[in-house]
């Protein structure tokens, strides 16, 4: 049984991603960051065995490469969220870039020899024209947040490990993913949960939004998770690769589709909380080279990953 590990694995994609690779007969090991919140993956308690270890610890995070030993390592730990590095922009450069370094350094120091993926993100490619549209891997990055511009560092320092040291490193650029367990702060999310609350009565049938004009590539995490675990196992090392459905949908269109679920008639508000001082107009990306490289198609259908997220936050609220 091969050895797997998952840095940030409570994480929304990290407990699908392990829910994947238990079905597959991994050993998983996960790093949980100390007093953060266990409900993503509290059902494979004991199947998985976890490690409080915050990866800005780079002793601790060294012990952990050490106790495990891991063929593959999924690096996912970060902080994720765009809005967020607007005004934490330093906590979100530290904690994605020199987390990825202690990372990088327990492998090298330890004279290991895992593949590993690490989670980069379509934000790098920032400012996209429309005739450069959909988006390759070698698309100029043109990053709009502090979050994109510690993805394209991370990105970067991937392939200069590769290069220096051989580490075997594979970068993904994964576009919008969503579902299941979605952080209610991404759009998708909140706007199913607000849905969710006014069908029980727990808030006004009003839906709070951001910026609609946006236009997102979408993919189901599940089908995400399935595109990680070829990247570790057909992948090459040194390249990186886009990840994505390669279709677009407005923001405006998923707030029309996820009400369709629902009895309850709800009404739009705009909350200038919700805007950002820049923002991506648009992201549509170009997967052929990974699905060369690995077969990959992606399954499952957007309407029904709206819906699956809907019934989970009426689960919880």
């Amino acid at each position: 049984m091969k050895k797997v590990l998952i840095t940030g694995i409570t994480g929304f994609v990290g407990s699908h991603l392990a829910e994947l690779l238990l079905d597959q007969k991994y050993t998983v090991f996960g790093s949980v960051r100390p007093r953060s919140k266990t409900e993503n993956i509290d059902h494979l308690r004991s199947k998985v065995k976890l490690f409080d270890v915050d990866i800005l610890d780079s002793h601790n995070l060294y012990d952990l490469v050490e106790d495990t030993r891991p063929d593959y390592i999924f690096h996912l730990a970060a902080q994720s969220f765009v809005l967020t590095s607007w005004s934490s922009p330093a906590n979100t450069l530290q904690t994605n870039l020199i987390g990825t370094v202690h990372l990088f350094e327990a492998v090298r120091k330890l004279k290991l020899d895992p593949v590993i993926q690490i989670a980069c993100s379509s934000e790098e490619y920032g400012l996209v024209k429309e005739n450069e549209l959909p988006v390759k891997e070698t698309n100029p990055l043109r990053p709009l947040s502090s979050y994109a511009v510690s993805k394209v560092a991370m990105d970067m320092l991937g392939y200069q490990y590769f290069k220096s040291y051989g580490l075997k490193i594979v970068r993904t650029r994964g576009f919008n993913h969503t579902g299941p367990r979605r952080g209610e702060v991404f759009a998708e999310s909140t706007f199913a949960k607000q849905i969710a609350e006014a069908e029980k009565g727990l808030r006004k049938p009003v839906i709070e939004v951001g910026n609609l004009a946006a236009r997102r590539d979408y993919t189901d995490v599940r089908d995400m998770v399935r595109a990680y675990l070829l990247t570790v196992q057909k992948g090459e090392p040194g390249e990186v690769y886009n990840i994505c459905s390669e279709k677009t949908w407005r923001i405006k269109k998923v707030l029309e589709i996820l009400p369709s679920f629902s009895k309850t008639k709800m009404t739009v508000k705009k909350d200038p909380a919700r805007m950002r001082p820049s923002d991506v107009l648009v992201l549509l990306g170009d997967c052929s080279k990974f699905k060369k490289q690995t077969g990959w198609q992606p399954k499952i259908p957007f309407e029904k990953t709206l819906e699956d997220l809907l019934n989970y936050w009426r689960e919880r609220v």
